[in-house]
């Protein structure tokens, strides 16, 4: 063991030794049980999970949501009910999955070209619940609140204050579902513990949570904070986490994007380590202010190739908010200018071209936006 695990441990154990317990909320009681889609709808798996020196499940070790590639968030409505793929769909997608890795070792030259699936699930939708699968409609209040900074910079602004963006576009934080959501890159979750603390370290925006299972109840109602608070406890091997108390500065789309959930939301995961390779994930969103009903998504993690979170220098190497404040400030100027020659033109949006709008002033390429690989998550347009 490192000394700066070591370190780690040491620092959570007096965290937990010297954190008293205050007022609650009630967590959520609507989560459903773990789902484990790893058996890709066979029966379980038997397995002798392995303990801690002091005697609880052990999930320890980085791991990675990179093999949900290719298996969408809510399930195509093509396929009904059906959680899983039926052996011709499930030989189409094993195909392609040794061809994607094939072509990817032999000629990727890119710096993330080992963040792509490696193994096949049946999984037709990471949303377990509703049983078809589909990601719940949003409620009438929830549809008040739509505002350009739900996108950031994946969207047309305007971009006039550091307000405007998401909390992923100025290197905050992703939120707690949207960090653990398989995206483009920077999938790496690792986990470790010592008596009475879980800590979850994700890959990319470098979060950690520190999960308390000492039997502590949560924080008083009237904080909140980006990770929420969050509380566990042993079911038998599986870890049951709640949390409360979170903003409502985030989504529970991927990086934290989308029309953003309130700060009543509270959600309820499970990790449960199912073989030596795999633990299964799963988190129910119980938000009423936002959505119609509570849903429920479930994967398997399994081991991050070459098994090192890489360092994420996110505000060291980050130029989209200042490069979005100022393209709109140069569209600004460039508007007054038109002007004061007889030109007279709607403002031009930010994406446009960035290959989702048209061309820019002039023909010129448009300004702002995220440029390069980074494309939006269409699952989370809404």
């Amino acid at each position: 063991m490192t000394r700066r695990t070591l370190s780690l441990l040491g620092t959570l154990v007096f965290i937990a030794a010297t954190t008293l317990p205050v007022a609650t909320q009630n967590p959520s009681t609507s989560a459903p049980p773990l789902v484990i889609t790893a058996y890709n709808g066979g029966a379980p798996i038997p397995y002798a999970n392995p303990k801690t020196p002091w005697g609880e499940p052990d999930l320890q070790g980085v791991w990675s949501s990179d093999d949900m590639g290719g298996i969408p968030r809510p399930r195509p409505a093509a396929m009904g009910t059906r959680l899983y793929m039926n052996d011709q769909e499930y030989a189409a997608r094993v195909k392609t999955i040794q061809t994607d890795v094939s072509n990817r070792e032999n000629s990727a030259t890119s710096t993330f070209r080992n963040d792509f699936a490696r193994r096949a699930f049946r999984q037709t939708s990471q949303i377990v619940d509703p049983p078809d699968g589909s990601q719940p409609a949003f409620t009438p209040a929830a549809e008040t609140r739509r505002a350009s900074r739900d996108r950031g910079t994946f969207g047309d602004g305007p971009f006039d204050t550091t307000g405007d963006f998401t909390l992923y576009d100025r290197c905050i934080t992703r939120g707690v579902v949207g960090s653990m959501l398989r995206v483009i890159y920077g999938n790496g979750v690792r986990i470790v513990q010592s008596p009475g603390v879980v800590a979850v370290t994700v890959e990319m925006i470098h979060d950690t949570r520190v999960i308390y299972t000492d039997g502590r109840k949560h924080i008083n109602d009237g904080i909140r904070q980006y990770l929420g608070d969050a509380r566990a406890r042993w079911d038998g091997d599986e870890l049951v986490v709640e949390t409360t108390n979170l903003t409502d500065k985030t989504s529970i789309g991927g990086n934290g994007n989308g029309l953003r959930h309130s700060d009543r939301m509270t959600l309820t995961e499970r990790f449960k380590r199912v073989a030596d390779d795999i633990v299964q994930y799963q988190v129910t969103v119980d938000d009423p202010v936002t959505y119609v009903r509570p849903f429920t998504l479930s994967f398997p993690l399994t081991p991050l190739d070459g098994g090192v979170i890489l360092p994420y220098e996110c505000h060291e190497g980050n130029g989209a908010v200042r490069n979005a404040l100022a393209g709109e400030r140069a569209e600004d100027r460039a508007l007054v200018d038109d002007l004061a020659r007889g030109i007279v033109r709607p403002r031009r949006l930010a994406q446009e071209g960035q290959g989702r709008g048209g061309g820019g002033r002039n023909g010129a390429p448009g300004a702002g936006g995220r440029g390069g690989g980074r494309g939006a998550d269409p699952e989370d347009a809404n």
